[in-house]
């Protein structure tokens, strides 16, 4: 192999299905995704995925590391850091549509209170 073209590899009988090649001479961002992920082998955005049901404010985090491209260092964390981002929206959505549905109903109470004094 030294010397020859990285997609060349030994085809005695003695190596044959032993070996494989892990790194590539001419595109050595290849091997970089050989190493496990961090939090446990699920990777940051699945554990903010998870995270966040117990804290929302996490899936916030997340998004902030989908939005600055935090998936550019390693692809692998693109779909667990994408799916945090959906729910930080769909949280959004629900505290919202909650909270006015809750102003509501206190500033109706108010009035029918004041109402009937």
């Amino acid at each position: 192999m030294r010397g020859g073209r990285s997609d060349e590899f030994c085809r005695c009988q003695a190596c044959l299905g032993k070996y494989t090649l892990i790194g590539d001479e001419e595109n050595p961002r290849l091997s970089i995704f050989d190493r496990r992920l961090p939090c446990f082998g699920c990777g940051i955005g699945w554990s903010c995925f998870l995270l966040g049901f117990l804290c929302p404010i996490i899936w916030y985090v997340a998004a902030l590391l989908y939005c600055c491209k935090y998936y550019n260092r390693d692809p692998r964390e693109r779909p667990g850091l994408a799916a945090s981002a959906v729910l930080a929206v769909i949280f959004t959505a629900a505290a919202i549509i909650a909270l006015s549905v809750l102003l509501i109903c206190c500033v109706n109470k108010r009035f029918l209170n004041s109402c009937a004094s």
